[in-house]
């Protein structure tokens, strides 16, 4: 169970606000981005499960722009004392086009307890994947997988889905997800639920954008849960908190941190 809940965290910060809607993006290259070179957000991660209400891991998400191109970062970490029981490291990265915003290049690398896991993708042009795994001292794996013009990594996606334009979104519908990690590309949805003022403990009252976002089924999640998701209500559309149900008890993270925001942070109430 300590593997479940250190896993379940460093996946859904990837996956924290992550939309395949693609004919819903209301910005391009040539407008204004909601986040710039130098943004960081850092994200304290935890779990609950009955009289347990404990901080167990960080992640941390940096962006860096050159003149063709943004290289995003996630890395995740459990915490000092969560190391004792079950360490994790979780590295991300991706490397974007600023011309077409679609992904060049995917990097993972994975290592919980004993396992570890490494992924290598490289983008093509027919929205295909060179895909590249290799699982502890096994020998790597290639795989081609097929995906299409709404197929991105977690991080990428990530950052995409925060340039939906949100004016366009019905509330209470499916939208698509799509996504490839190791050797798999999973379709998902999102659900947009609405504007909610919504209070942060140690952050503050906030206009939000709420969602749902349907899990992937497997050790951690039962597969008919969704997590709940509350982004910033402005320019920037930062994920603020998230909230998802797991076999024993949830997880959530909660903005921690921000730097060099591409715009104010107006939707902070107080």
């Amino acid at each position: 169970m300590r593997r479940n809940i250190a896993t379940a965290l460093f996946i859904i910060i990837c996956s924290l606000f992550s939309g395949g809607a693609f004919s819903l993006f209301g910005q391009s290259v040539e407008g204004k981005l909601p986040f710039k070179n130098g943004e960081k957000l850092t994200y304290t991660l935890g779990y609950v499960w009955g009289s347990i209400n404990s901080d167990v891991g960080e992640g941390v998400i940096t962006t860096k722009f050159s003149d063709s191109t943004f290289h995003a970062v996630i890395d995740g970490r459990t915490t000092t004392l969560f190391d004792l029981f079950f360490k994790v490291r979780e590295h991300f990265e991706t490397v974007v086009s600023l011309r077409t915003m679609r992904p060049l290049s995917f990097y993972r690398e994975s290592h919980e307890g004993k396992y570890s896991m490494i992924n290598r993708y490289s983008f093509n042009a027919d929205y295909s994947i060179n895909a590249r795994t290799k699982r502890m001292d096994a020998t790597p794996k290639d795989t081609l997988l097929k995906g299409d013009a709404s197929t991105y990594d977690l991080v990428s996606l990530y950052f995409m889905a925060r340039c939906m334009d949100f004016s366009k979104v019905e509330r209470d519908v499916r939208q698509p997800i799509s996504f490839a990690i190791d050797r798999e590309i999973y379709n998902l949805y999102f659900i947009y639920r609405g504007r909610e003022i919504k209070k942060i403990k140690g952050l503050g009252t906030f206009s939000t954008l709420k969602f749902n976002v349907r899990l992937v089924a497997g050790e951690v999640f039962k597969g008919e849960d969704e997590m709940t998701l509350w982004v910033s209500d402005d320019g920037n559309k930062i994920p603020l908190l998230f909230e998802s149900p797991i076999l024993k008890g949830k997880v959530y993270g909660k903005l921690k941190e921000y730097r060099n925001l591409a715009h104010p942070f107006s939707s902070k109430i107080k």
